[in-house]
């Protein structure tokens, strides 16, 4: 008998432009995934959330294959990103997801682990995290989704351009994850366990918590050139790659 796993993935920035990291992931679902005791999805599923009522086609084909997993019996947990915030109960009971708190703690077989997204921690990305606590508050998103999809279009296409120039602009230690925020992070929680998103840096970082024990951050990797994801077992944990078919780098 195999092994019990759990698997968790982030940052798959699905749209229209990108049909290899739509298949690789619909692979996924149909293969690896159903093996699982369940899927966590930790965040930018897709590059740019408009609304649970945008009709464009990828969202349901998506929503149909996650709700496939889910229907045969595989959990799946989302946790909002910076690139899909505006997801809500509507799309996630299409496709058969459960919504996570931004910070949510679970016990990975007697592991007790605290998962995010992970944008939350670049504190020195000052001008990051001033927009973030605007687009946090829960009338500015009830505003956003109540305007016209065309308005909310044109804002998805200019939110994306601006992502994309400051990238280049900002120095990669300003976008990666401050270090005092982690142990920070963990100790509030009281875990030796963070998993997180967003930085498209995947690693294993082994740390220290003010009380002297050691700890553990595990990184996502992104699907931009593979699919990847974490294996949680009882006896291990490991990060696992595959190179997409035909990989090629976003703008």
């Amino acid at each position: 008998m195999a092994e019990r796993s759990t698997l968790l993935i982030a940052d798959l920035h699905l749209s229209p432009d990108r049909p290899d990291i739509t298949q690789a992931f619909l692979h996924f679902l149909a293969g690896r995934a159903r093996e699982a005791d369940a899927l966590y999805i930790l965040g930018d599923l897709f590059e740019v959330w408009i609304g649970d009522d945008n009709p464009e086609p990828l969202l349901q084909q998506v929503a149909t294959a996650i709700r496939q997993l889910s229907d045969q019996g595989v959990p799946v947990y989302f946790c909002h990103g910076n690139r899909d915030f505006l997801l809500k109960q509507s799309y996630a009971r299409r496709a058969g997801m459960q919504l996570l708190a931004p910070h949510t703690v679970v016990d990975f077989y007697n592991t007790p682990t605290l998962l995010m997204h992970g944008d939350s921690l670049c504190t020195l990305d000052l001008g990051y995290q001033k927009f973030r606590r605007w687009w946090d508050q829960p009338w500015w998103q009830w505003l956003i989704l109540h305007t016209p999809l065309w308005y909310r279009q044109h804002l998805g296409r200019k939110a994306r351009r601006v992502s994309a120039s400051d990238k280049m602009a900002k120095s990669s230690m300003i976008m990666d994850v401050t270090p005092d925020e982690v142990p920070k992070i963990m100790d509030l929680y009281q875990v030796r366990h963070l998993i997180h998103g967003h930085t498209h840096r995947p690693a294993v970082h082994e740390l220290k918590l003010p009380d002297g024990q050691s700890a553990w951050r595990y990184v996502l990797g992104d699907w931009y050139s593979q699919s990847a994801y974490l294996e949680v077992r009882p006896t291990g944990w490991q990060l696992h790659f595959t190179a997409l078919p035909s990989a090629t780098t976003l703008d």
